[in-house]
């Protein structure tokens, strides 16, 4: 059975899951619990991921940090809105290489919604794609495989889903 529902357009790609959980622990896992279920091979530095960090705040920090300290900033924390809205934007090009211009960047919105009082509805919707000046296909290629969000998302509603 398919856990996530896709959808792609030329510049996003929006993949919603239903979680079995309040919708602040829903928002807490995403964010807060941010590294227990992104997978380790998604990492840009050289040595093994140690961790990844959404600081929580407008401005705050999206990045990893390997085993040997070094730290990768994948982008910047656009809205803050526990627990219905979380904003981030994307500075990987489509050679999955770091182009810190902001105006480069795409964005990846999180939004939460109650549907129950432990059942939540996730949606991720990674949009502005076209303005990666180098491989914008290939992103959009890249995020919606079933290694990218959809694999990725169903990660996290695994571990967002509450013990019955």
């Amino acid at each position: 059975m398919q856990r996530t529902k896709l959808e792609t357009k030329d510049t996003r790609v929006v993949v919603t899951v239903t979680v079995k959980a309040s919708i602040e622990r829903a928002f807490r896992v995403y964010t807060e619990g941010f590294d227990s279920w992104w997978p380790r091979g998604h990492k840009l530095g050289a040595a093994a991921l140690d961790k990844v960090v959404i600081e929580p705040r407008v401005g705050g920090r999206w990045f990893e940090r390997t085993v040997d300290g070094a730290e990768c900033d994948w982008g910047r924390v656009l809205a803050w809105e526990p627990p219905h809205r979380l904003v981030l934007s994307w500075h990987l090009d489509g050679n999955w290489e770091i182009d810190p211009d902001p105006s480069h960047a795409s964005e990846v919105e999180i939004t939460f919604v109650a549907e129950g009082p432990k059942l939540t509805r996730v949606t991720v919707d990674h949009h502005d794609l076209d303005r990666h000046l180098t491989g914008a296909d290939s992103v959009r290629k890249g995020i919606s495989s079933p290694e990218g969000l959809p694999g990725i998302v169903a990660r996290y509603a695994d571990i967002a889903d509450e013990p019955t």
